[in-house]
């Protein structure tokens, strides 16, 4: 049971190609493709559109994992459903379009960028094709089931994050290498999902994670060797001083990459504090 498979007809592979460029754009500081991105997902996968009908029903059964079998198979026949509501037509149209955007505005090799669950949103694209015969649409179908079912080990999760973050991510800010911390990627998760939803999920993941890092560093200010060190002790308050003006402004690349660097920080402070 095989049949090609067309990266550029997969709406969701496009979209996660989509966000794997343009975290590696906001990590190089190159805000120019960042913002022609940020454009394309704005545009082709506003709520509403046929893109963003399109990839949730991937996304269904993508990211659904660790469910029992009898919801899998609920999750499983009630996204089919939503996905007979999809016009074909109007579903090829919209996905020429975005496949020109990129082409024109930034770079084709963006299809070949990697994604970590590449094989199961072929499968689900395969169990989506009307080309797929009734019996191999079973098939598929039992494998959806099965991946759903199966919740991914810690281990298989950071292989997956190293892969990503070896592959897109070249520096970070000229110092820090290719290995990002939970924190800084859970940020860049947020950042880049907002550019779909005006940003309230970001908004609010930043307010709490402002609060923890001002926490973090307020106590700090007890650690012997940043209160014995007078220099050390005030660019501690300035940094928390900084972060307090955050709350209040609208996200920028300087400002995500201060909030980067800054979370690079505590994790160092409290890593090496431990160590002592």
């Amino acid at each position: 049971m095989k049949r090609r498979h067309n990266k550029k007809r997969n709406t969701a592979l496009v979209y996660e190609a989509l966000i794997k460029e343009a975290t590696a754009a906001i990590l190089r500081g190159d805000h120019e493709t960042k913002q022609k991105i940020v454009s394309i997902v704005q545009e082709h996968f506003s709520p509403y559109s046929v893109l963003r009908k399109d990839l949730q029903c991937y996304q269904s059964l993508a990211e659904n994992q660790g469910l029992n079998v009898d919801d899998c198979k609920r999750v499983l026949s009630e996204t089919k459903i939503q996905r007979t509501y999809i016009d074909p037509s109007h579903l090829f149209d919209a996905q020429s379009k975005v496949i020109k955007d990129i082409n024109i505005q930034i770079d084709s090799d963006i299809f070949n960028n990697f994604v970590p669950n590449y094989k199961t949103l072929a499968t689900i694209d395969q169990m989506f094709s009307l080309k797929t015969s009734p019996k191999d649409k079973v098939i598929l179908e039992n494998e959806i089931i099965q991946l759903m079912s199966n919740t991914p080990t810690e281990a298989e999760t950071q292989v997956v994050d190293q892969l990503v973050v070896s592959n897109f991510v070249e520096k970070f800010n000229n110092k820090y290498s290719d290995n990002l911390i939970e924190e800084q990627r859970e940020l860049l998760t947020h950042y880049i999902l907002s550019f779909a939803d005006n940003a309230l999920s970001l908004k609010m993941f930043l307010n709490g994670e402002i609060a923890r890092l001002k926490e973090a560093l307020t106590t700090s200010s007890s650690i012997e060797e940043i209160s014995n060190d007078k220099d050390m002790a005030r660019k501690t308050n300035e940094i928390v001083e900084k972060l307090d003006t955050y709350s209040s402004s609208q996200i920028s690349d300087e400002i995500l990459l201060s909030i980067l660097k800054t979370q690079e920080l505590v994790k160092e402070i409290y890593t090496d504090g431990s160590n002592g």
